[in-house]
């Protein structure tokens, strides 16, 4: 094992390049894998004020990998961290650091798992593969199409596994149901709807204040432009936030719109809509909170989104889902399972299994997230492709992207299904990427 050791430090160092400066060009990038479950994967986690934390705590207890840093720009974020890999299970305390590229600089590090917020996705994810490091982003992975692109691009020169945090795509009912569709359950699928809904409260008018002791308000920023700190953006209501976040649509909308466009097999619209506004309250809320979006694709098929993000009324019994329709009947998507209807809407199939969370100690159950982690590993470890590997997951995040630039515009868009690039709309093209602030534009 010494001797591996060695030459798995010699691969990292060789593959270690400066940040902003070039792309790795190491021949194997990946730790040599001998097949046995203890083969250890180091992983720094960032941003830990929720969601990371979900993260640390799975990979903590995720046999053979190791949580080596939790980083994040709030003092009590990183105690959440690595408290959250004590409750995995991990004896090793992480080294705790507020700046992702100090964690960069650590050739013990195999790979990131990024949940910072939105702006921070692609421009962390694409400095970590300029590093040589595999990448686990959450959804969305970009914060506009520009930057979906650049990922995509680096990953396929970097040689590097990027998996996106679309846990559903490994969630064995899930995958089972969406299988029974391919193999026509309900006929030819041609229709799909995706649906979110909340209870969301007003996020208030914000006021300038003193930035709060622990936190470093500039790196939080990072990439984007400056702007002063505010009372209310901190640590939930930037998602509502051009500048920094990409609404409904993006924060949950990614995960059903994947799992439509992945049941009906398609890529690209041809045609994208979409309406909606701030309706519940008045305050700085600035992304809609009730909005439809709708795509039109080649081979006559189409999906549509609902997000309400301040009704909570179910569909389908549910708060959030995917459905599907076709020439036979519906096949839903419920949790980590699915339900199938024929054309008299007489149940004719079901399966599914409880479910649990990273953070769910209270019983037995299928856990949300390690299914997706445990293939991330098996994928570094590899070289395999992982299930939501980034060139295909970036599609779901791009329409997604369409949908939010149709709203702003207030048009329908026409749009190339070979790129989803837009077609004849300079003002809707203006929207494709953003400026940055000095020294972090992420370009590859």
């Amino acid at each position: 094992m010494e001797e591996h050791n060695e030459r798995r430090d010699f691969i990292k160092k060789a593959a270690v390049g400066g940040l902003g400066i070039s792309l790795t060009s190491a021949s194997s990038p990946f730790i040599q894998y001998n097949g046995s479950a203890n083969e250890k994967v180091v992983v720094a986690v960032m941003g830990t004020n929720s969601r990371g934390s979900a993260l640390a705590r799975g990979f903590a207890k995720l046999k053979g990998t190791e949580v080596g840093y939790i980083c994040d720009v709030d003092e009590q974020a990183i105690e959440k961290g690595i408290q959250a890999t004590k409750d995995g299970g991990q004896k090793k305390t992480p080294k705790a650091e507020k700046d992702i590229r100090k964690v960069l600089e650590d050739t013990g590090v195999d790979a990131i798992a990024i949940a910072a917020p939105d702006h921070w996705h692609a421009p962390a994810a694409i400095m970590a593969l300029k590093a040589g490091k595999h990448v686990y982003v959450e959804k969305p992975c970009s914060h506009n199409p520009q930057e979906g692109e650049m990922l995509v691009d680096i990953a396929r020169k970097s040689n590097r596994v990027v998996q996106m945090g679309n846990q559903r795509r490994s969630w064995p009912f899930v995958v089972e149901g969406i299988q029974q569709l391919k193999d026509g359950i309900i006929g030819r699928a041609y229709f799909a709807r995706a649906w979110y809904a909340n209870s969301r409260g007003s996020m208030g008018y914000g006021k300038q204040a003193a930035v709060p002791a622990g936190l470093d308000y500039e790196l939080w920023q990072g990439p984007a432009p400056r702007k002063p700190y505010q009372d209310n953006l901190i640590h939930y209501n930037w998602h509502w936030l051009w500048h920094w976040g990409t609404g409904e649509l993006l924060n949950n909308g990614t995960h059903f719109i994947d799992l439509c466009r992945w049941g009906l097999g398609v890529d690209y619209p041809i045609r994208v809509s979409s309406g909606g506004g701030r309706y519940a309250f008045q305050d700085d809320w600035q992304t809609p909170d009730t909005q439809l979006a709708y795509y039109d694709f080649e081979d006559q098929k189409s999906i549509s989104w609902e997000g309400r993000s301040c009704n909570r009324h179910n569909l389908e019994g549910m708060s959030a889902g995917a459905s599907f329709h076709g020439e036979k009947g519906t096949l839903v998507i419920d949790g980590n399972g699915y339900v199938v209807y024929d054309n008299r809407n007489q149940e004719i199939k079901r399966a599914s299994q409880k479910q649990t969370n990273a953070l769910d100690t209270t019983g037995p159950g299928f856990d949300l997230d390690q299914g997706h982690l445990n293939n991330f590993r098996e994928c570094v470890l590899s070289g395999k492709q992982p299930v939501s590997h980034i060139e295909d997951a970036n599609k779901s995040v791009h329409i997604c992207h369409l949908g939010n630039i149709a709203y702003r515009t207030r048009r329908v868009l026409n749009c190339d299904p070979k790129n989803g690039k837009i077609i004849g709309d300079e003002e809707a093209m203006a929207l494709w990427g953003r400026e940055y602030e000095s020294g972090w534009d992420p370009s590859v």
